[in-house]
């Protein structure tokens, strides 16, 4: 702007000038005008020569003020020349992007119409296929009809028989391979725990039994114990709560009396009275109340014997008395104490095997029984007795419950009480520790046979191990293997049900195909 307004000045000066020396022309005709003139052409001439020099200037001026405007916009053009190039970058870039997404959608496009052109060829194929099955079925259908003279209603029925068939076969088949697989650690750990403790314990057989008569040494015997007008046979009975029966057995007679411990003070006093000679009524009476204090004596000294043995500590004396009872009981020929023992000991080997409190399943199998000594003044089984009883005189809560469970009367909740019941069985089970009458014992076994027999392809049944194991033979063309091991399960449910056996039973199902040929 600057050189614009100096030459605009130089302009106005000139035109100022002109006009001055026109008026000093036309004016002035002397001397003085000359030199007006005169003065007027140098103001000019120093006019035109600074407007010449501020021409120059503005031009240097401006020619500078060009450059620079010029270098401004080819640097702001350079500029924007780049940031273009940029941009033609990036745009090349997304351009080279989507031609690649159209490339690979173009192809997912391509491999989707041929899948759909498959689906649909596969499609018919199917709804062929399935037009063929129905009218193929169909077609069966009707010959089978034709054939067996079976409606479509009673084919159904047989399909749904056969169907079922399959369906128990498949159950057995899964039922077999879980028992399989159960078996396979339940089983072995068990062997191991029962033969463990088996093998840790060797006990002598329990054969012991109480003595219910008493040998006399002559048949005269029999008349003084009877006594004048049989005075000195009621006194002994009034005496000691039993029976005492005096028949023509030679040289003996016989105690009967429920209480094993009463038939025990008869017995001592009669074995006294005898050995005497003196037998009258007040010194039946002397001879009964020592005998009592005796077997008291003796029923205490078995008791801690017992406890001591187990070593196990503050059983509570009535407790210790109640065990020492059981001296005088057996059940099955087989001493309880004396079982008793041996189901502590089992149990204690068990529990150590299992990683339980050792004393308290040897607490929990000497106690399993106490209920036995009570339990002809009480109603109720002996376990639920035994365990009441065990309560009554502040015995823990745990070995209240094992005593209680040891029959299945109560539930097993706890690890010692199946520790209990599996010893007691593993002291009954063993070979000659129990011993019953030969006509039972057949009965039973028995029993357990005809169960067997009433079953369709059994050919034979047999009862082994005194009645704990069954062995049953069936026809190979008329039982196959999953019905083998269902007729296992059957017939060991109706033992359950029908029965009466002590322990458990095992029942096996033998089946098998002989195939046999002559060389000639």
């Amino acid at each position: 702007m600057e050189p614009l307004i100096l030459i605009a000045a130089v302009v106005a000066g000139l035109v100022v000038g002109y006009f001055l020396a026109r008026q000093l022309a036309s004016g002035a005709t002397s001397g003085a005008e000359k030199a007006a003139e005169e003065e007027a052409r140098q103001i000019l001439d120093a006019a035109r020569a600074e407007s010449s020099e501020i021409k120059k200037a503005a031009q240097v001026e401006g020619k500078e003020l060009a450059f620079k405007l010029k270098a401004e916009v080819e640097d702001d053009i350079r500029k924007r020349k780049a940031e273009l190039a940029k941009q033609d970058e990036g745009l090349r870039v997304r351009e080279d992007e989507l031609r690649k997404t159209k490339s690979d959608a173009e192809k997912r496009e391509k491999e989707l119409g041929k899948r759909e052109k498959n689906l649909d060829g596969r499609e018919r194929q199917a709804e062929s296929m399935a037009k063929k099955a129905d009218k193929a079925v169909a077609e069966a259908q009707e010959r089978l009809e034709q054939l067996a003279g079976l409606t479509a209603e009673q084919a159904r029925q047989q399909l749904e028989q056969e169907m079922l068939g399959k369906a128990r076969d498949a159950v057995a088949a899964e039922i077999k391979k879980i028992e399989a697989e159960a078996e396979e650690t339940a089983t072995a750990r068990s062997q191991e725990i029962i033969a463990t403790a088996i093998q840790r314990y060797a006990s002598e057989f329990v054969n012991e039994r109480t003595v219910t008569t008493v040998p006399l040494p002559s048949d005269d015997m029999k008349g003084r114990l009877i006594g004048r007008e049989g005075r000195n046979v009621r006194a002994l009975e009034a005496a000691t709560g039993t029976d005492i029966i005096i028949d023509d057995s030679p040289e003996v007679i016989t105690i009967s009396c429920f209480n094993p411990v009463r038939r025990e003070v008869a017995r001592l006093a009669i074995a006294s009275l005898v050995a005497d000679g003196r037998i009258h009524p007040t010194r039946i009476e002397e001879v009964v109340s020592k005998a009592e204090k005796e077997v008291g004596k003796v029923c205490k000294a078995a008791g801690e014997q017992a406890v001591f043995d187990l070593g196990l500590h503050r059983v509570h004396p009535e407790l210790v008395k109640r065990l020492g009872e059981l001296k005088f009981r057996d059940s099955y020929a087989q001493n309880v104490l004396a079982h008793s023992v041996e189901v502590g000991y089992i149990a204690g080997l068990m529990a150590a095997e299992l990683g339980v409190s050792v004393k308290a399943a040897r607490r929990a199998g000497l106690l399993h029984d106490i209920g036995k000594s009570v339990d002809h003044e009480q109603e109720g089984p002996h376990a639920v007795v035994g365990a009441a009883l065990a309560k009554k005189y502040r015995e823990s809560p745990r070995i209240v419950a094992a005593i209680a469970a040891h029959h299945d009367d109560v539930e097993p909740t706890s690890v010692l009480d199946h520790i209990v019941h599996a010893a007691n069985q593993l002291s009954n089970a063993r070979p000659g520790a129990r011993r019953e009458q030969l006509a039972t014992y057949v009965k039973r076994l028995e029993e357990l046979e005809a169960i067997c027999k009433g079953y369709d392809g059994v050919n034979k049944a047999f009862a082994l191990l005194a009645g704990r194991e069954l062995r049953i033979l069936v026809e190979n063309d008329k039982v196959d293997d999953a019905q083998a091991m269902m007729m296992s399960k059957d017939i060991a449910r109706r033992i359950e049900d029908e029965a009466a056996y002590p322990g458990a039973v095992r029942v096996v199902v033998l089946r098998e195909t002989r195939a046999s040929d002559y060389a000639r």
